[in-house]
């Protein structure tokens, strides 16, 4: 994996790790970005991760552009040989699929749909093959995801499924954009799940929606006291359908300050994962649900 350097105007440098998603290539990226912090370049002012590619920002007048480059290219080497392995946490997140807030949501927009004469999640069962929604449904929420970035708006978690290449769920975007998605909407574009932190326009598939907040500026729920967006690049999620007595339930626990997510931390080796890939799920499930 040979990444690709690039100037950014006069303040940033971009670096591609690889063209495509993949597990291997974020963990390059993450460990990559770990050295540079961790390096602590006078004239790095911030340092900003994505799927499989990172950007360096920086003070031109405290460091120049090509010793940043070189010092980039150095920790690469280092960043290459490092032991692919992460401690880090696994996260339950319920989703109530085929809700009505997005249904009436997604009927609005048809006009800018591939198919306007089915629903979002319709649409994504079809052209994945699968023979039913809830077959679907079943898929998307079988096996865990690995969240590898955050960012777009606030607290918006990009979530890659961790399935091999051939079983991994491929949805097209709107044709064109809504300007409205509801607040914490499942949605689906590309080869990434997300969950929409806040309402706005938006893009991607809509699947349904959880009652969990995932990005609070007030600091007022319970599990986001200590930091405002609840999730980060490496934290490993769990889909749970859940109905609409189960979802109201959770929200009243969220109004009430007593709803807390299920999580466990776990150790997650990307030697393991791709040695055995729904072996390392199944551990992974199983750590989530230990007492």
């Amino acid at each position: 994996m040979s990444s690709r350097y690039t100037f950014g105007g006069d303040e940033h440098i971009f670096v591609e790790v690889d063209e495509a998603m993949s597990l291997d290539a974020f963990f390059v990226s993450l460990s990559m970005t770990n050295a540079i912090r961790e390096a602590q370049i006078d004239g790095v002012t911030e340092i900003c991760p994505a799927n499989a590619s990172f950007q360096v920002k920086f003070d031109p007048d405290r460091i120049h552009p090509d010793d940043l480059m070189a010092r980039l290219k150095e920790l690469e080497e280092t960043a290459e040989t490092a032991e692919p392995v992460l401690d880090t946490r696994i996260v339950e997140i319920p989703v109530y699929y085929q809700d009505p807030w997005t249904h009436e949501t997604l009927m609005r927009f048809r006009e800018r749909h591939q198919d306007p004469e089915a629903t979002d999640i319709e649409y994504a069962a079809r052209i994945n093959g699968y023979d039913s929604v809830a077959a679907f449904i079943e898929a998307h929420s079988g096996a865990p995801w690995f969240v590898s970035m955050v960012g777009f708006v606030s607290g918006l978690p990009f979530l890659y499924q961790m399935v091999d290449r051939e079983r991994q769920i491929q949805v097209p975007k709107y044709l064109r954009p809504r300007t409205d998605t509801p607040k914490l909407t499942v949605g689906y574009g590309g080869c990434f799940s997300c969950v929409y932190s806040v309402r706005g326009a938006g893009g991607y598939q809509m699947f349904g929606i959880t009652p969990m907040p995932i990005f609070d500026p007030e600091q007022t729920v319970s599990y986001l006291e200590d930091f405002m967006v609840f999730f980060k690049p490496g934290d490993i999620v769990k889909w749970k359908p859940i109905d609409r007595q189960e979802y109201d339930a959770a929200v009243a626990q969220v109004q009430a300050g007593t709803y807390a997510p299920r999580i466990a931390k776990v150790r997650f080796s990307l030697n393991d994962y791709n040695a055995d890939i729904d072996g390392t799920n199944a551990r992974l499930l199983e750590a989530l649900h230990a007492d």
